[in-house]
């Protein structure tokens, strides 16, 4: 985690204290502070140093929050934060992982019962004192009963999002050592499943104990769990990381068989061992001559291991990507040598849903243009939130202030050298960014678009999102999400499912059904990149592809670093076996008009 993630975690925290001590405002101006920290440019730490000025001078940090900024770089911690923790001594993380018990809530329970912790709460709702809390009653108390379970056991695994950045950080601290040959992440988080149990790391070396003594002082490990002569486990932004140190030898063997999944392993094995050959994490062995196969790991002779390709190659197999390796047909595949040619995230041209400052956004349309323009794409669609259910803080735009933001659009791309407006694409595109403009729509809970057809008209694109009316039954949410897909306006659907990531399920559709409308009516299915999302996941892009629609891979972006999310919906339209040519937003710009239009 860097410094400024650690400081913006910091102002989250404080507003989180705030709002739930009934402070107004301030919550507010501290999360907007963090969101613009966490994304500066100039490391915190230096500015820090150099003075509260210079922390001030990052926008939206005013003058008490850079003072306090300074002050927890100086002395370590932050006094009124502090203050704040033992005026409100909560597991804010825990409680509020329970959908529908915010800050708010968390004060209000504690103030009244005392709750401090996810358990006390659960005892608080089966005991019925929660509906005798003023501002509550029983179905509220209901509905955090049962929300209890999930929010206890999404505290068991960790975001993708949230762990790939530490793995990659300890990828990169390793790699640099003299001593590691080849050093790659293995298990669920290779695979991009949206949450992972641990961080598993494997490394290829000849001297281990240097590598897990180097390991075990990694600067960013909080703590050592354990550590032995070729493995070892700490701790690092509250996430478990295990070590692995392997012979070069066997590397490519080890990598296989601790990838996974143990599905797709089982599957493999059992090819080798119809083949006469023997597959574990030391290698891949031929025992046709061996009288007692199970008598060691490396019994029989080694014919592959160095590498994880070379494994299958001499399964006759093409090597199988990580994210394919579910036991869903990929192992017939590779034999048949029919395996996808999967998209890539450098074959992404543009991103169809980003938001700005006109609604929920923290940038302004001309910096989420440039942003786009720096990353190399040929296109960008500004869709800030509509008006409607769901959308909280009355950030939403009306009929109105559509039409006033068409013309802010058109002024930021006049003022953008290189920049031209999406609807004017006519064949290739002599520019350096085109830029549509659209709208993220809601869906009602009946799949009615809540914005009117008039101003959807004269949009270039429509996202169309459910954000409200989550915990409808399976028939009502398939019935509401094909109504929405059919809607002539309509372009894509946008998170399905509207889940949170171990924060809430969303609504579960019969998403054959809901595809195959899609499909039909030529809508776009959403892959939203947003680690906290990522929705549609990999087992509705394969059925999405299935019926033949075509699947759109957005960030969802609230500011510029949000656009590097993208590889998080790249990788999970993988895992749904995913091509360049199935992805709406891999397609040129007058392609993209094309389907628009059409």
């Amino acid at each position: 985690m860097s410094r400024n993630d650690e400081v913006a975690a910091l102002l989250e925290e404080f507003a989180d204290l705030l709002e739930a001590t009934g402070v107004e405002y301030k919550p507010t101006a501290y999360r907007r502070a963090a969101e613009n920290v966490r994304e500066h440019t100039v490391p915190i730490e230096n500015l820090a140093g150099e003075s509260e000025d210079a922390v001030a001078e990052i926008d939206r940090v005013g003058d008490a929050i850079a003072s306090k900024v300074v002050e927890y770089f100086e002395t370590g911690d932050i006094g009124e934060l502090e203050e704040l923790r033992a005026e409100l001594p909560v597991d804010m993380a825990g409680l509020t992982a329970v959908e529908g018990v915010g800050p708010k809530t968390v004060g209000s329970l504690y103030e009244a019962l005392g709750v401090t912790t996810l358990d006390e709460l659960e005892a608080a709702a089966e005991a019925g004192e929660i509906r005798e809390v003023s501002g509550f009653g029983a179905k509220t108390e209901e509905n955090i009963l049962e929300n209890i379970p999930f929010a206890r056991e999404a505290r068991k695994r960790t975001r993708l999002g949230d762990a790939r950045p530490v793995a990659d950080a300890a990828l990169a601290y390793l790699a640099d050592l003299d001593a590691v040959g080849s050093v790659e992440v293995c298990g669920s988080i290779r695979r991009w499943k949206d949450t992972i149990g641990d961080i598993d790391l494997l490394v290829a070396s000849d001297a281990r104990e240097p590598v897990v003594e180097a390991f075990t002082d990694w600067p960013e490990a909080d703590a050592t769990i354990e550590a032995g002569t070729g493995k070892a486990s700490v701790r690092a932004s509250g996430t478990r990381v295990d070590l692995r140190v392997v012979d070069a030898a066997e590397f490519g063997a080890a990598l296989q068989y601790f990838t996974g999944s143990r599905a797709h392993n089982v599957a493999v094995r059992n090819r080798a061992i119809d083949r006469d050959l023997k597959l574990n994490e030391y290698g891949l062995f031929d025992v046709s001559g061996v009288d007692d196969p199970d008598a060691g790991q490396r019994v029989g002779e080694r014919v592959a291991g160095e590498t994880e390709a070379g494994v299958y190659e001499a399964l006759d197999m093409d090597p199988v990507p990580p994210e394919l390796r579910e036991d869903n047909g990929e192992v017939e595949a590779a034999a048949a040598g029919e395996l996808p040619d999967l998209v890539e995230t450098g074959d992404l041209r543009g991103d169809l849903h980003t938001h700005t400052d006109w609604s929920d956004g923290g940038f302004s349309i001309a910096e989420m243009i440039e942003a786009a323009a720096d990353r190399g794409y040929d296109y960008h669609v500004v869709t800030d939130h509509a008006a409607g259910p769901g959308i909280f803080g009355n950030t939403g735009l009306d009929e109105a202030e559509v039409a006033e933001q068409a013309a802010a659009i058109e002024e930021a791309v006049g003022e953008l050298d290189g920049a031209v407006m999406g609807r004017e694409i006519d064949g290739e595109v002599d520019a350096d960014i085109a830029v549509f403009h659209g709208i993220e729509a809601n869906i009602d809970v009946e799949g009615a678009i809540t914005t009117d057809d008039d101003a959807l008209a004269d949009l270039d694109l429509v996202v169309a999102s459910p954000h409200s009316a989550l915990g409808q039954d399976d028939d009502a949410a398939t019935e509401r999400l094909v109504r929405a897909v059919e809607h002539p306006h309509v372009d894509v659907l946008g998170h399905p499912t509207g889940r949170i990531i171990n924060s809430r399920p969303g609504v579960s559709p019969d998403i054959e059904a809901v595809v195959a409308a899609a499909a039909d009516a030529g809508t776009a299915i959403e892959v939203n990149a947003n680690p906290a999302r990522l929705d549609a996941d990999g087992d509705a892009v394969r059925a999405a592809l299935d019926a033949g629609a075509a699947v759109a891979v957005n960030t969802d972006a609230h500011s510029p670093r949000e656009l590097d999310n993208a590889r998080y919906g790249v990788h999970t339209a993988r895992r749904g076996w995913a091509e360049t040519a199935d992805i709406l937003n891999a397609r040129s710009a007058a392609d993209l008009r094309e389907f628009l239009d059409g």
